[in-house]
């Protein structure tokens, strides 16, 4: 007898699209508003106002040339109240623009705020040299007297950018270039050649950059103590050689060092303003444009670049992908060190003729600062030093021009400068996301 099973008929199956089962979800564009660049476009419009209602009416003049220049450009003579209402004026349509921008479109032009920070620098120097006894303001001479300062500075920043973008904060900025200017004077001294002395300071700066990547990366120290630390030890360090060695009149052999004369570039030389500043400079003036042509081509044009930077922001996607992370911490650090190590050099090969006690003066600190004025970037960097190298400057040109404001209200620039780069207010300013922190393979 045979029976037959009977299996249950196959169940339909029914494909149910999301459309049928819930309602579309069309996404909005939600824009975030940040009011940060219109205030402190209101406030440097405010700013500007003031310079207006304080200012004197006097025939004013900006000198364009020096008497030693080849080219030589006619005085920018001016009534000064009338320009110092256009430019509070100006200012007054920015910010006005920033905050009509913001509330239109959610963000502000880029060139808005470069803008307005150029118009009420261009607003004091006219309300300062309106005050003043000599009614006139030499530029190109402004940028001359600065370079030892901007010089450093930019030597320094970009120290600080080979350390941040691959994830190690350089606060050892300050000692490093203490110690390529103890070392520059030294060994220039005593072999009395200025090649020696930059040669000394290179490897100084970079002891003291091993010293920061064996703490920082290989055991892990706080980055930002062992800055401080090194700093301590340096300034302590060539105190005590200084006194040792170089403060007797029977050693000052050890403290004449030979320096570096400054070689003028045809033509370039001869441009006003810039060229006498930045085209008649010593070997290590155009090894500075030299190098941050090629740290910024190296950071964002190469694969070294890329690696570095991928390590800076992200060490564990740049580990799996083979790169080795410490390793290129490493080879960051003693580069930056280097390069502060030559900074320091100009002190006393260029800048001056002998080493003295903190001769550094906080350049160091005032060069982080610029970095992050600068946004890591080199070239931020370098232009960043400009304005804190000019600003430093103010103090002695103020003095020469006979203003009544005080010169000592003047020497806070800088650092008023620095607490405004650190703080953010000026733009968005974000470092590498891994910046200051160890790594530890798997």
């Amino acid at each position: 007898m045979s029976h037959s099973s009977t299996q249950p008929a196959p169940q339909a199956v029914q494909s149910v699209t999301t459309e049928d089962a819930a309602p579309s979800v069309t996404a909005e564009r939600v824009v975030v508003r940040n009011y940060k660049t219109p205030i402190v476009m209101a406030v440097m419009a405010a700013i500007a106002l003031v310079f207006a209602l304080t200012g004197v009416s006097a025939q004013s003049a900006f000198d364009l040339s020096q008497a030693s220049d080849k080219v030589q450009l006619a005085p920018l003579e001016f009534s000064s109240l009338p320009v110092l209402w256009t430019l509070a004026v100006l200012l007054v349509l920015g910010a006005a623009y920033a905050f009509a921008s913001m509330l239109r479109a959610g963000r502000v032009p880029g060139w808005l705020l470069a803008a307005g920070a150029a118009l009420l620098v261009a607003s004091f120097l006219v309300w300062l040299v309106a005050g003043s006894g000599s009614k006139h303001l030499s530029l190109a001479g402004l940028f001359i007297t600065a370079m030892p300062i901007i010089v450093p500075i930019a030597f320094g920043s970009l120290s600080g950018v080979l350390g941040e973008r691959a994830g190690v904060v350089n606060i050892a900025i300050e000692g490093q270039l203490l110690a390529g200017a103890f070392s520059a004077a030294l060994f220039s001294s005593l072999t009395q050649n200025p090649y020696a002395g930059v040669l000394a300071a290179a490897v100084a700066g970079g002891v003291v950059a091993a010293l920061l990547g064996l703490f920082a990366i290989r055991y892990q120290v706080n980055q930002i103590i062992v800055g401080v630390v090194l700093n301590v030890l340096v300034s302590g360090l060539t105190g005590f050689f200084f006194d040792a060695l170089m403060r007797d009149e029977g050693t000052a052999q050890f403290n004449t060092p030979k320096g570096l004369s400054a070689v003028p570039i045809p033509l370039l030389s001869d441009i006003p303003i810039i060229g006498p500043s930045f085209f008649n400079q010593s070997l290590l003036g155009y090894a500075l444009l030299v190098f941050v042509a090629l740290t910024w081509f190296a950071l964002f044009k190469t694969r070294w670049g890329l690696r570095v930077r991928a390590v800076g922001e992200h060490p564990k996607a740049a580990d799996t992908l083979g790169v080795n992370v410490n390793g290129t911490r490493w080879r960051n650090v003693m580069l930056g060190g280097l390069v502060a190590g030559l900074g320091g050099s100009y002190f006393t090969l260029v800048a001056t003729s002998a080493f003295s006690k903190e001769m550094t003066g906080g350049l160091g600190f005032i060069a982080l600062a610029a970095m992050i004025f600068g946004r890591w970037n080199p070239i931020g960097a370098f232009f960043a030093a400009v304005l804190f190298g000019v600003a430093g400057n103010l103090a002695s040109i103020v003095s020469i021009a006979k203003s009544p404001v005080d010169s000592a209200f003047l020497d806070m620039l800088p650092y008023a400068l620095t607490i405004i780069a650190v703080s953010g207010l000026v733009g968005r300013s974000r470092p590498p996301a891994a910046s200051g922190e160890p790594y530890t393979k798997g």
